[in-house]
């Protein structure tokens, strides 16, 4: 058992107007298996890097194990050789037999390492990274985001080997992940650091419970002050009148009036209440102080905005008998695919990694003739039929991310999105405003695809296409995002392995090669 002990921690960007960390300290232990959660951009992967020693900091932190990080950076060169020829260079020491025993254990065949990496899909490229991080032994896992582009077969693989390890911290927005494999948790709030022993549902009914206190209480303090300066405005005001009456009087009304007796007794009337309203003022900044702070780490998302068209055609997208593969491979990654998307249906794409969901999608963007970013042409060869609406206009979100570059501002400008609308959706998403100036390349993966989503949804189209659409997004964002579908109810084609947005989203699943759903 080891402790990793954090003092006094403050870390900033260079490039950034604020701390991403500030006077921060606690403690964890090396034995418990720490889920790590909090909204997008408040530090978590920076905190995992701190740990690895990859910036540099004010304060301290100490701790004598050795850690090792998922997921690995491969070197642009890598992409065309086989893994086989680079694991090495990702963990020191790694063995090829253990790798290929976690890859039996993750659902993959061994032949995955001697292929080109940039052939696989993203969901094959987890899996190899995934098998030579556990093929160590005693090293501390910081394991980021493990079951992005991961299908549920593959997230329950995954599931169950965290579950029977000794430490670990798990970086996760999904809840089945973090209820099944972690007994503490360490929580990024929005103003404040929290760690609790537990589940993350019994956190959140935690933070539920808290929060609904908190609003009681703010209530409260809220309706104390009103009535205290209420109160005080009246008192000062008979204080000024009073000491108003101290200077002169009408002889004639006041016959019996003592200059100096009565002078002193309204002075020392004024006096009292001077003093009933100083204690009221004192009173105000306490309920105020006490006030301060309950709403500081509450969640409220906002609701989002969705800009969708209506096509001439109820029928959109449809296949007959079709099969698709690439060009050269001479082998189809699916055949004889029958389905339809008509205007206001939800359609979900369901399949294992590399059965081509995502490649189903390019098929469909490059049948509409319109160029979209985050996609190239490829060559395909193809049986059967796909056809597309005449004139459809997609909308469409891509699981990679890579090709973000400079402000948004310019991306916008790019895509001739609508300013004010995209900067009201991304800062309603959590994105701060101080980001708008800087360069996405700085931005963390799910600010990213907040910046994908937001323009998505204010790009008017008559069919949303969202391959992984919440990959890297917090919780918060997810349930907002659910609600604004649920609300305006557009057109999609989406592929997306959380479950349990598919049960509230879909309104039809089509099955791509054997895809069996969990209950």
């Amino acid at each position: 058992m080891a402790q990793i002990d954090v003092n006094d921690l403050t870390f900033y960007y260079e490039d950034s107007f604020e701390n991403v960390f500030e006077h921060v300290t606690f403690s964890i232990d090396t034995n418990w298996k720490l889920g790590f959660v909090g909204r997008n951009g408040k530090g978590k992967t920076t905190f995992l890097h701190l740990l690895m020693g990859k910036y540099e900091y004010r304060g301290s932190i100490r701790s004598n194990t050795s850690f090792d990080y998922f997921p690995y950076h491969i070197e642009p060169e890598y992409f065309d050789c086989p893994a086989a020829e680079f694991i090495d260079k990702l963990k020191s020491g790694c063995e090829q037999w253990r790798v290929i025993c976690e890859l039996e254990q993750l659902g993959l065949d061994a032949e995955v390492l001697y292929r080109p990496f940039g052939t696989l899909s993203f969901g094959e490229r987890t899996k190899v990274m995934l098998a030579v991080l556990f093929s160590g032994e005693n090293d501390f896992l910081l394991i980021d985001e493990p079951t992005n582009h991961l299908d549920w077969q593959a997230r329950e693989l995954v599931k169950k080997y965290l579950q029977g390890k000794k430490g670990f911290i798990l970086t996760s927005h999904d809840r089945d992940l973090l209820d099944a494999c972690i007994d503490h948790i360490l929580v990024l709030n929005r103003c404040t650091i929290e760690v609790q022993s537990g589940s993350f549902s019994s956190w959140w009914e935690n933070k539920s419970r808290k929060d609904n206190f908190a609003r009681v209480q703010n209530e409260k303090h809220r309706k104390e002050i009103a009535k205290l300066k209420e109160a005080a405005r009246r008192t000062g005001q008979w204080a000024d009148k009073s000491e108003a009456s101290k200077i002169g009087y009408d002889p004639i009304k006041e016959h019996d009036h003592n200059v100096v007796s009565g002078r002193g007794y309204i002075g020392a009337k004024t006096k009292k209440m001077q003093s009933r309203v100083k204690q009221m003022e004192r009173r105000m900044e306490q309920e105020i102080k006490e006030k301060e702070g309950l709403l500081q780490d509450i969640e409220n998302p906002s609701d989002l905005k969705l800009v969708s068209l209506r096509h001439h055609k109820n029928l959109l997208l449809s296949a007959r008998e079709y099969g698709l593969g690439y060009a050269g491979a001479g082998t189809f990654l699916f055949e004889g695919l029958n389905f339809e998307i008509c205007q206001g249906e939800r359609v979900f794409l369901c399949g294992a990694n590399g059965c081509g969901k995502t490649s189903l999608i390019r098929a469909v963007l490059q049948k509409t003739e319109r160029e979209v970013c985050g996609t190239e042409q490829m060559e395909f060869m193809e049986q059967g039929l796909l056809q597309t609406a005449s004139g459809l206009i997609v909308s469409y979100v891509s699981q990679d991310t890579s090709f973000l570059r400079g402000s948004i501002k310019e991306f916008g400008r790019v895509r001739n999105l609508e300013e004010s609308l995209f900067f009201a959706l991304l800062h309603k998403m959590d994105v701060e405003r101080s980001q708008f100036d800087k360069n996405m390349e700085n931005f963390s993966e799910g600010q990213k695809k907040k910046v994908l989503l937001a323009a998505s949804l204010v790009t008017p189209a008559h069919l949303y296409i969202w391959d992984e659409p919440l990959n890297y997004i917090d919780v918060f964002s997810r349930i907002q995002l659910e609600n604004v579908l649920l609300s305006y109810q557009p057109t999609m084609l989406v592929v997306e392995h959380d479950i349990k947005f598919k049960e509230h989203i879909a309104t039809k699943v089509i099955e791509i090669g054997n895809c069996e759903t969990p209950d």
